[in-house]
């Protein structure tokens, strides 16, 4: 039985096979998000004597893996217990193999190490205190204490730590018992409550000595390369910074080739020419939008004029316009100017979403349009004399028309 919450695959973390026993296997049931919804699954809480199957913990998801061939879908730390999610039951007090994810718990040590790397070199260096960290899917963060850092500085840090990474620098895990002098040395955010037995130091040569249950890799040379992406604004004065680490750089830099590839073939230019163009693309679409516009509204303009010159005067005038905007409606509306004309204005595609407005008098308005907003399968709010919705389904207005046309003929508006 492993014992003071050191795991095999924190002893080892390069252990990808292993046979152990399972001394509890409970029926259980997990929520789980599955291409961004969340589905329940049945199956049962695996605790086994030892693990080489990181629990989610320090900042550092959890592994994937199989046991006895089962896949593990989540791993969780109870106390001094990581909890196995599967799908099948496991026997008890039986030799089981366990298998690990080795890809993913790789880029895990890539990253992690690289938080480490990275949050030590902006302290000493540069006074940037890392406050806390994520290691996403994609990319990684920490967050920094300060509200920003200057170009020159990220340019400088990512010199570094890459320096460093270079000069393959060993990682080393020690263990300490709690209160132990060595732990003073160490960076700490604190140990969990339920915290029980030694305590592990990662530590990285000569850079840093901080304390941490993640995985790691075992010289700074895996690492490959860092690159610090981008830096955002964050929470309470404080700003994050997003960087790669290792594979994930080889990942990113496909996708850019990739995407200069196609840009390369829409654009029917060098790379080089790329920016160029998109700017002189930009100020052309800026154009063509700013000429658009003006059109809507001089259409809008004509269309109110249509409505005023029609004698004798309309009780009730519907118009649709696809190109129509929620200004061209405005404008109409504005232009009549006349409760006694009831005014049904649609924009948008024929047969799917738009926009409508109904204007008259307040009461009329009131009833009509969520009758309307109902057909057409919308919601909207009626303020005074007019009712502004949104719609998704246009393709039932001629519905709309009729059955505005009925209520107000019910009520001899027409």
């Amino acid at each position: 039985m492993y014992s003071n919450m050191v795991f095999a695959c924190q002893r080892d973390s390069y252990l990808q096979e292993f046979h152990t026993k399972a001394i509890s296997c409970e029926s259980a049931k997990i929520k789980l998000l599955i291409n961004g919804k969340n589905e329940i699954f049945d199956g049962y809480n695996v605790v086994l004597e030892d693990t080489i199957l990181f629990p989610e913990g320090g900042g550092q998801p959890d592994d994937r893996g199989t046991i006895s061939n089962v896949q593990v879908l989540r791993i969780t730390r109870n106390k001094d217990s990581a909890v196995h999610f599967v799908t099948q039951s496991v026997p008890l007090n039986e030799e089981i193999p366990l298998k690990l994810d080795w890809v993913r718990r790789f880029d895990h040590m890539q990253q992690h190490s690289g938080q480490h790397l990275l949050s030590a070199v902006a302290e000493n260096k540069f006074k940037l205190k890392t406050t806390s960290w994520n290691l996403g899917e994609l990319i990684s963060y920490v967050e920094i204490d300060a509200p920003v850092v200057e170009f020159p500085v990220l340019k400088e840090l990512e010199e570094i730590v890459n320096d460093k990474i270079r000069a393959a620098i060993p990682v080393t895990v020690k263990t300490y018992e709690k209160g132990s002098e060595e732990l003073e040395k160490a960076h700490s955010r604190g140990l969990p409550d339920d915290h029980s037995g030694l305590i592990r130091i990662i530590s990285i040569e000569g850079v840093d000595e901080n304390m941490c249950c993640g995985t790691h890799v075992k010289n700074l040379s895996e690492l490959q390369a860092i690159k610090i992406v981008s830096l955002e604004k964050g929470k309470k004065n404080k700003c994050n910074l997003y960087f790669l680490v290792g594979n994930r750089i080889l990942s990113y830099m496909q996708k850019c080739i990739e995407k200069e590839r196609i840009f390369t073939c829409f654009l029917k230019c060098g790379s080089d020419q790329h920016v160029e163009l998109l700017e002189k693309m930009s100020k052309s679409l800026k154009t063509t939008q700013k000429n658009e516009l003006n059109l809507i509204r001089d259409l809008a303009l004509l269309e109110a004029q249509k409505v005023k010159q029609i004698q004798p005067k309309p009780k009730f005038y519907s118009i649709h316009r696809k190109e129509g905007n929620s200004d061209f409606m405005s404008i109409i509306t504005n232009e009549v100017k006349d409760e006694d004309i009831l005014l049904f204005i649609t924009v948008g595609d024929e047969k799917g979403a738009g926009q409508v407005t109904i204007s008259g008098k307040a009461e009329i308005v009131k009833t009509l349009g969520p009758k309307v907003g109902e057909i057409l399968d919308g919601k909207g709010v009626a303020k005074g004399n007019r009712y502004l919705g949104k719609v998704n389904n246009l393709s039932q207005r001629s519905k709309a028309e009729q059955m505005i046309k009925d209520e107000i003929s019910m009520n001899n508006e027409i």
